[in-house]
């Protein structure tokens, strides 16, 4: 979502790096080339005018402009002011002490919040919860069904009440069952409209004072920019909320409803949408979020998929395998399926930072497709050529491109690969971001 602000921004601080003295001039012309690269990434231009004089502000100080390398303490400076217009520190999720907990999502129709509902009811299984589901949206039949779907995908109880029901009457009944059957949160999916009208508030401002929700997220669809944020405003200013939900954010949008929405409503942005998948949604991190956008990259939520999808004892075992240099294409295959189990290659990627090697591999666009190709030509192998793909000859490769469907110049394209990842293997183990990853004592997810 990120990717031409990154670029730009790339551009401004290797300018800023070249120089080992700053002046005022030098500050002035790389605060417009970042205003600029802010407006066009669709960010309000008055969380634009904010940033900028905060940044001027402390960039011009004593300390930073006779530092020995000033070009670095500016940018440390631009990435604590976006910290900051993100919200700072990630901001909790608010539990009632006494369950079930109610969870209210609101937001117009289309924004995603059947989908967020169930992904949110997701997470919070994975984090040791017992969620209960229920739609109020009793306006639009297909909005309920949907949601039933979810629930039954996910493995999660929902609440269907009697037919007829309204939604203040679905959502008493509903915060009951959970508290008679030991489901300690209650996801309340609410009704949306194309825009927002005194019939739809009414209705939305009811449950909120007679179930008392202990979370109300607005779901944003963060490609909609400004649209989305100025939704939020209304709506803010009319039922009041405790945080957002973006979703989309995978999306190849321009992203300024990210970078502004906080900063415009003052409530803070709790979880992201990530993919389509149930369990693509995560927790904010605003210095993570930066980093990223900064080209640093996100080597912490990487490492925390890694752990939650790699065996830690076939890492190991890959790792001793790789010191030895006898790692295989069986190796090959099995790791690339534990790195899809971590996402799309487009978002493990955009995770590493966007320096030597893995820069290129970032520019490289990856077809999916391809990843299932690869598994099956791997497969349409023998175990002795798995183990040894030296003694893969012309006739092996014609057997193997007709048993998994494909051409012998798709297979070697693949040994191609197997060779160069061999090499790359043994590279990034020895790289900071390998070793990293070794002294945090976690596996490496390839």
């Amino acid at each position: 979502m990120f990717e031409t602000l990154t670029e730009k921004l790339q551009r401004v601080f290797k300018n800023l790096r070249g120089e080992g003295r700053l002046t005022e001039q030098h500050i002035d012309a790389a605060l417009k080339e970042i205003r600029i690269a802010l407006l066009e990434a669709d960010v309000n231009f008055k969380v634009v005018k904010q940033f900028t004089d905060a940044v001027r502000e402390k960039a011009m100080g004593q300390e930073v402009m006779q530092a020995l390398s000033p070009g670095q303490q500016v940018i440390k400076i631009v990435h604590d002011e976006l910290v900051e217009i993100l919200g700072g520190a990630h901001a909790r999720v608010n539990f009632s002490s006494q369950p079930p907990t109610a969870m209210m999502l609101v937001g117009l129709q289309g924004s995603g919040k059947t989908t967020s509902s169930g992904k949110l009811a997701k997470w919070l299984v994975k984090n040791g919860h017992r969620p209960m589901l229920v739609s109020v949206d009793v306006y639009r039949p297909a909005a309920r069904e949907q949601l039933k779907v979810i629930a039954r995908d996910i493995d999660v109880k929902i609440w269907e009440g009697q037919a007829g029901e309204a939604p203040l009457a679905l959502c008493e009944g509903a915060l009951r069952e959970a508290r008679n059957t030991g489901h300690d949160v209650l996801v309340i999916d609410t009704a949306g409209r194309l825009h927002i009208d005194e019939a739809l508030m009414q209705e939305l401002w009811q449950i909120k004072e007679k179930i008392h929700p202990h979370e109300i997220l607005f779901v944003a669809d963060a490609m909609l920019g400004q649209d989305a944020v100025r939704s939020a405003q209304q709506f803010h200013a009319q039922l009041g909320f405790t945080g957002f939900i973006l979703t989309k954010m995978d999306g190849d949008a321009r992203g300024g409803a990210a970078l502004s929405i906080k900063q415009v409503t003052g409530q803070p942005v709790k979880f992201v949408g990530t993919g389509e998948k149930y369990d693509a949604l995560e927790l904010f991190h605003p210095d993570r979020l930066v980093s990223r956008i900064m080209g640093m990259g996100d080597v912490l939520s990487l490492i925390e998929k890694a752990v939650e999808v790699v065996d830690e004892k076939k890492a190991r075992e890959l790792e001793a395998k790789i010191r030895k240099d006898s790692f295989t294409l069986e190796d090959f295959r099995d790791q690339l399926k534990q790195i899809r189990k971590m996402g799309t290659l487009d978002q493990i990627l955009g995770m590493l930072p966007s320096v030597g090697p893995f820069k290129e591999m970032q520019k490289a666009k990856v077809d999916e497709k391809e990843l299932v190709r690869i598994e099956a030509i791997i497969n349409s192998m023998t175990p002795k050529e798995r183990r040894n793909h030296q003694i893969i000859n012309g006739s092996r490769r014609k057997r193997i491109a007709k048993g998994s469907g494909t051409t012998v110049q798709e297979v070697n394209q693949l040994l191609k690969q197997y060779v160069q990842t061999q090499k790359m293997m043994k590279s990034m183990k020895n790289s900071f971001f390998g070793k990293r990853m070794k002294g945090m004592k976690l596996p490496m997810p390839f």
